[in-house]
């Protein structure tokens, strides 16, 4: 299954729904991360706050590709993007064990394929190793193989990356 995570406007709705199986939009309409666990621990992949992204630790979880589209933000996420990830740590347990001679949390739903992160707006070569090395850990500790990062300069460039 491919989620795509993304932080544009409703105008873009329809082109990235037309480009996977499920669409995440991080509009902010929904509460931040509390830190409660709960979702690791009381009631596994599943927040306890009874908003939109109540369910985000398993689509996260079951996607075998993750999309995420993101304004450029000092070499990171954009604040919507960060809190739906945020609200995700579900897709992990408490748990320890050994990936790549690294210490992380045990995946709750197994490996999956692609970490793929599209960032857009102005960036500097500096941000950009920033955002390469984000993925790259990132997806190493979501249980993902690998990862990727595109850069556009404009959201009209976008589409082309998907």
């Amino acid at each position: 299954m491919k989620v795509i995570l993304y932080d544009l406007d409703h105008s873009h709705d329809a082109v990235i729904e037309s480009g996977c199986d499920r669409a995440i939009a991080a509009d902010g309409k929904y509460a931040p991360c509390q830190g409660c666990f709960g979702c690791w621990t009381r009631h596994p992949a599943e927040c306890a706050m009874k908003d939109k992204l109540q369910q985000i630790c398993r689509i996260i979880g079951q996607a075998d590709e993750l999309v995420i589209i993101t304004k450029n933000l000092y070499g990171g996420y954009s604040a919507d993007i960060k809190n739906v990830l945020d609200r995700s740590i579900g897709t992990s347990t408490p748990f320890s064990t050994y990936r790549g001679r690294q210490m992380h949390h045990t995946l709750r739903y197994g490996k999956h394929s692609l970490w793929k992160v599209i960032v857009y707006g102005e960036i500097t070569e500096a941000e950009k190793a920033t955002f390469r090395y984000l993925a790259e850990r990132n997806a190493i500790n979501d249980g993902f193989e690998r990862s990727e990062v595109a850069f556009a300069q404009s959201v009209e460039e976008l589409e082309g990356l998907l």
